[in-house]
């Protein structure tokens, strides 16, 4: 059940008006990287997450509704950003708030050319309210969500997502003067900082949780460094040393070709990672045996209900 208060969650305000980077902040009302589709994700994550983890559920639909809450905010920016400019535009503008900020009617035509050639959709299809399309007219689509049913998978596209959207609003905030949007850029930017720390720590408390999903990683293949540059050939810990969190080196294979050939295209293992493998093959069945009952044993017994509204009565 959402409830919608008319305040928003973060004072938006526009000193002036500016339908050219009302066009630009489309991008994160209706674009791939936007509130919307971040609202859309972690709340399609959600239901996967209900039975087994519940209390990611609930933190998933906090974020989810809190993105919803920030998509408002947006949309109240662009439609401030175009005060004067919306309606009929060239009857009323001699006495609009718009010509506070020009100087005479060629700026009044630059500023209608302004919106109008950014993205001609946006000021005569929708008359210039905010609508799920970016900032060159695309609609909003699906195919912006990401939601894979693994938990451990969706939270680290969820780290991914935020991490986008707050390099957007630092994007965006080089293309606006206004002081005032400039603050509430700033504040929808931290908040993508705080959410990736929100979804890094509850990946923390899913373990194990590496590799994602729930088979492991085939130990004949996964130290090896192929080196497919070899002109130029830099060393690094991505190829050499420890390998992160793993306790085994980097196998670092100058000669791929070679190495390839000399394995019999990689067929040939050595004895010890066949004793390897059967230990991870017997990590697979373990592993897939506990992650199937997770979720079987949180399902209810009898008729299905998602929520249990006897637990709320006092």
């Amino acid at each position: 059940m959402f409830h919608h208060s008319k305040d928003l969650q973060f004072n938006a305000r526009v000193s002036k008006p500016d339908p050219a980077f009302a066009n630009i902040l489309l991008e994160q009302f209706g674009g791939e990287n936007g509130e919307l589709a971040a609202a859309m994700q972690y709340f399609t994550q959600a239901f996967g997450a209900k039975q087994p983890h519940p209390d990611k559920y609930d933190m998933l639909m906090d974020i989810a509704t809190e993105e919803f809450s920030h998509l408002e905010i947006v949309g109240a920016t662009i439609q401030m950003l175009l005060k004067g400019v919306n309606g009929e535009l060239k009857d009323a503008a001699d006495q609009s708030e718009i010509m506070q900020v020009l100087d005479g009617k060629a700026a009044k035509e630059d500023i209608i050319h302004a919106a109008l050639t950014a993205n001609p959709q946006f000021p005569i299809i929708t008359g210039g309210g905010p609508t799920l399309r970016n900032s060159q007219g695309i609609p909003w689509c699906a195919s912006y969500i990401h939601s894979n049913g693994d938990l451990t998978v969706d939270l680290r596209s969820n780290l991914a997502s935020e991490s986008r959207a707050k390099l957007v609003y630092e994007h965006l905030m080089k293309f606006t003067d206004d002081p005032y949007v400039k603050e509430t850029l700033s504040f929808l930017m931290t908040r993508e900082v705080a959410h990736y720390k929100m979804f890094e720590a509850a990946l923390a408390t899913i373990q194990p949780n590496f590799p994602p999903g729930v088979l492991q990683a085939d130990p004949r293949f996964t130290q090896q460094y192929f080196n497919l540059s070899p002109e130029k050939s830099p060393r690094g810990p991505w190829n050499d040393g420890e390998m992160p969190d793993m306790g085994k080196d980097w196998e670092y294979i100058a000669d791929p070709v070679a190495h390839v050939k000399d394995t019999k295209g990689l067929t040939e293992t050595e004895d010890n990672k066949k004793s390897e493998l059967a230990k991870t093959e017997k990590l697979n069945e373990q592993l897939s045996e506990e992650r199937s009952a997770e979720v079987k044993n949180a399902e209810p017994k009898g008729t299905a209900q998602w929520s249990d509204y006897s637990k709320s009565k006092k």
